[in-house]
């Protein structure tokens, strides 16, 4: 399936994975949540991703979870099926997310040890080669190099990019020296995504999307209009939400978010082991510092449904 490159230049929703009181994927609540989301705008996909729980889902739970969110989404929408762990397992997950529906798949951040961007090559290589397919590569670590990222641009099913180093000179390099060959998305979501975009990038990743669709889109028609002062604005209004789970090394990223869709519908369940469960005392602050988000989310809402942006 060929994907036009500007359809990438968006906002790339991980959604959360929402897991009943068994800790099975509540299917009925993701596919209302996919729905969600569609209806606020959202057209591009990372589901069973990293703020998804991807290292803690089964082969099968990835697959259903891309099912549900094609099932639950317009024709339009582009899904991307992470892959990443031992190879043939990246392959069948690959394979099988594109039956059920995947646009393509997106290399995760390796996890093994011992890496080189040698055997990092011949890894996506053969995946690529096994699937045949639009392919995201997601980098937040020194393997893959920028050099490899080139390189694999040449390659024809390479659409793009998920760059989360947030080394923003050397981002700025790598993006001259592709010369447009393919995209360069800021993996880093709403709390890097100016400096990204500033630097050339015409998209960011999103976790906060969950919560608020309507800000996190609005704040990238407005950078993507190089209306910095509107985006910074917005951006600021999203910014505790970012924060809050950055802390302690980025370890409240799930679980914050699932604690907050609590407070706008159903429970989504807790991350499961081994991410960081909540206090009290952080649900607490969550609750806060979530109330002027909300309100200003269907503010934001508002306006877009009156122009016909959102249903």
């Amino acid at each position: 399936m060929a994907i036009d490159p500007a359809d990438l230049r968006g906002v790339h929703l991980v959604p959360l994975t929402a897991f009943d009181q068994s800790d099975q994927i509540n299917e009925t609540l993701q596919a209302q949540h996919s729905r969600n989301m569609y209806d606020a705008g959202v057209r591009l996909y990372l589901p069973a991703a990293g703020t998804s729980e991807f290292q803690s889902l089964s082969l099968d739970e990835v697959v259903k979870l891309v099912q549900i969110t094609r099932e639950n989404t317009g024709p339009d929408a582009l899904i991307f099926a992470p892959v990443g762990l031992q190879l043939q397992h990246s392959i069948e997950v690959g394979r099988r997310a594109l039956e059920v529906g995947a646009t393509g798949i997106m290399f995760m951040p390796f996890v093994h040890p011992y890496l080189s961007d040698e055997g990092a090559r011949d890894y996506y290589l053969q995946v690529i080669q096994a699937t045949q397919c639009p392919t995201l590569i997601y980098k937040k670590a020194a393997i893959p190099s920028d050099a490899l990222l080139l390189e694999l641009s040449d390659n024809e099913h390479v659409v793009g990019i998920k760059h989360a180093t947030n080394a923003m000179h050397e981002f700025r390099k790598v993006i001259q020296a592709d010369g447009g060959r393919t995209e360069w998305i800021c993996g880093s979501a709403e709390r890097f995504a100016p400096y990204y975009m500033l630097a050339g990038s015409p998209g960011f990743t999103t976790g906060a999307g969950n919560l608020c669709p309507h800000l996190s889109l609005a704040c990238h028609a407005a950078f993507a209009a190089q209306q910095w002062d509107e985006g910074m604005r917005l951006q600021s209004i999203i910014q505790p939400i970012e924060d809050f789970r950055a802390r302690s090394g980025d370890s409240y990223n799930v679980s914050m978010l699932k604690y907050a869709m609590s407070l706008i519908g159903p429970d989504f369940g807790p991350a499961r082991a081994p991410q960081r469960q909540l206090t009290a005392q952080d649900r607490s602050e969550i609750d806060a510092l979530m109330q002027p988000i909300l309100a200003a989310e269907a503010e934001v809402k508002n306006e877009a449904q009156s122009v016909g942006l959102s249903r």
